[in-house]
């Protein structure tokens, strides 16, 4: 593949979420510390314990962040898609990474140093309100995750999270892709993959939702939101 040239990193710092308010002067501050890596599926980015020196940015792909556990197994805490940054908060408190990353897809990272973000965050106030957001929004969804987790029987967490992927319009039904395997996405909501595959037949049964591959058709809004168990 043709590794990105300087015009084509600006190009595409310009259009992700936290990147896309900069002015051209700042995103050319940006550049000489922003580095191209082309991740390869399954590929292991940095490990639990690794200390990193800039954040992430996904371009293209997949990358699933996760937590070992003692058994071997793996705690999935999220995946993040294109456009997405992670690794700000061990970043700019130079800590140890609590968290282990792997490629789930091929694809491509920007990976920008602390020094250089520390000089634009000096000069834009604005940027550093986007950094506060996406940080604040990680607490909100961890802290929901929480929740969903202890607080919540298998059936229950699947519908919490299903019905989290309505789209805005509030539609009677619609259609929820995952974007990932439902292995995955079952170590995210904490499940066995077998008790994640019980409580989507039991909503199958139910009648509330079809699935078909990575699909999942949600018949019945209203129905799904109210379900008990």
């Amino acid at each position: 593949m043709t590794p990105y040239t300087t015009s084509s990193i600006r190009e595409v710092l310009a259009k992700l979420p936290l990147f896309c308010e900069l002015n051209a002067d700042e995103i050319t501050m940006l550049l000489p510390g922003v580095r191209e890596y082309r991740m390869r599926a399954q590929e292991m980015l940095f490990n639990k314990g690794d200390k990193l020196d800039g954040i992430h940015v996904v371009v293209s792909g997949q990358v699933k962040l996760f937590m070992p556990t003692q058994q071997g197994t793996e705690r999935v805490v999220g995946t993040m898609n294109a456009g997405a940054t992670f690794a700000e908060a061990v970043v700019f408190l130079d800590i140890p990474c609590p968290v282990s990353a792997q490629a789930t897809q091929d694809g491509v990272l920007l990976i920008a140093s602390k020094n250089v973000l520390l000089e634009v965050l000096d000069c834009d106030s604005r940027f550093a309100r986007k950094m506060l957001a996406s940080l604040s929004m990680k607490l909100h969804q961890l802290m929901s995750d929480m929740e969903t987790c202890t607080l919540m029987n298998s059936v229950q967490r699947v519908v919490c999270f299903l019905s989290n992927q309505m789209p805005e319009q509030n539609p009677t039904h619609y259609e929820v892709k995952l974007d990932t395997n439902k292995q995955t996405l079952a170590s995210r909501l904490n499940l066995a993959p077998e008790t994640f595959s019980r409580a989507l037949h039991h909503l199958v049964t139910a009648g509330l939702i079809e699935v078909q591959g990575r699909t999942i058709r949600i018949m019945d809004v209203q129905r799904l939101k109210h379900f008990q168990i």
